[in-house]
Formats: C-alpha cells, structure tokens, sequence
C-alpha cells in the first residue's frame, strides 16, 4: 500500500531523512517512532504528499507520486488519503457534521451523498447524538473523534496520524487506540502512526523507529 525508497530530505543545510525505505501492506497498522526532530512528521508528511522529498520514490496504492504537479498531488491526496493531527483543527464555526463532510465536498461530492456518509461514520464513532454540535461544544475525544470521521469520510487507502492522543487525557487516548484497531477491522484502512505514547506504539502491528535520520525495525 505504501512504500518509500530511499527517501532523502533536507532543510538547508540540515539533512533530516538520511535514504529511508520502508514497505507497509495494505491494512496493516505500523508506529514510527523517535526522539524528537529525529525525523518522524517530516516522513509522514512526504508519505501524505503534504511535503516534498528531496530523492527518492514514495508510491501509494500502486501509484508513484513522483511528478505530480500541485493540482495533481492535491486530488490524489483528498481522494487517497485521511490525516489526524494532534490539534484537531476542526472549523469552530460549523456542527461536527459540516467539519466532517468538508473533504467530501472537495471531492466533488453532493450534499445527499456527502452527508449520508458523515452520518454513518460518526453514528459507528459514537457521536451520533452530536451531529449538530460545534467544536466548543464536545468534549476533547470527541472533537478528536470527528476529526477521524473527517479523515474517513472519502473512504481513503491511507490514514496517516501525526501525534493523534497528543492532547487527550488518558481515558480518551486509550478509546482513540482501540477505535483505529476497530477501524480497520471494518473499513480494511492501512494505518500510519507516528506517537510518542509507547502503549500506541506497541500495540501496532509493527514499530519503526527513526534514529539520525534512517530507520530500522522493532
């Protein structure tokens, strides 16, 4: 589902990815892990085209990426990818299913279609009662929870999550954990975590971890 080869990148004089290579199966649900500025958002952000590389090759669902324009990475990424960030950033003036069905409308989606779906994911995430809620009024999982919905909502080969309990409290961290494990269960999501929270990290099929700016396996 994804692989990258020999992946370098560098800020000014500063080489942060040193010629990573990894390969993730579809489904599978993988942690990078890492000190610090060792490297891990840089990688997850090529990963999910947010970023570009300096070398290399990353391919995602059988496609290289290598040559897209910016019009062309950014269809790619709406339709091919979710993300969830640390910070939800979640629009506070729309309901939680406006928030979730923004990237659908990107896609092109109408509103029927766009909604039913929205609907749907956070009816399984739980939230079906908060459907008109805005942000300011859910608790921190939940807005972490509708930033999932969101991240969801175009049915994508690839979720990628930058930090994603960074900012709940021990309780709302562990149902986000599960929630990812009962996700691809039934959506067959491929999953790329990057944490510092070793009980996320561990529970992973598997755990990369990024050292000096090249990666080996757990």
């Amino acid at each position: 589902m994804i692989k990258t080869k020999n992946i370098h990148k560098s800020y000014g004089n500063l080489e942060v990815l040193k010629g990573i290579s990894i390969e993730i199966a579809p489904s599978e649900i993988v942690s990078i892990v890492g000190a610090s500025g060792a490297g891990k958002t840089t990688l997850l952000h090529i990963i999910g085209t947010l970023d570009r590389y300096d070398q290399g090759e990353v391919i995602i669902n059988n496609q290289n990426i290598k040559g897209f324009n910016d019009q062309k990475l950014s269809d790619f990424r709406n339709r091919n990818i979710g993300f969830v960030f640390q910070f939800h950033h979640l629009l506070p003036e729309f309901t939680a299913l406006e928030n979730v069905c923004i990237p659908a409308f990107i896609a092109g989606k109408g509103r029927g279609e766009a909604e039913k779906r929205a609907k749907e994911l956070l009816d399984m995430l739980g939230l079906a009662g908060r459907l008109e809620h805005k942000p300011s009024e859910l608790s921190g999982g939940e807005q972490q929870r509708v930033a999932v919905a969101r991240a969801l909502v175009n049915n994508p080969a690839v979720v990628l999550a930058d930090e994603p309990s960074g900012n709940l409290d021990s309780k709302s961290s562990e149902e986000l954990h599960r929630l990812f494990f009962s996700l691809r269960e039934n959506l067959g999501q491929t999953f790329v975590i990057v944490t510092h929270n070793t009980e996320l990290a561990n529970m992973a099929d598997r755990k990369l971890t990024i050292k000096d700016g090249m990666i080996g396996n757990n």
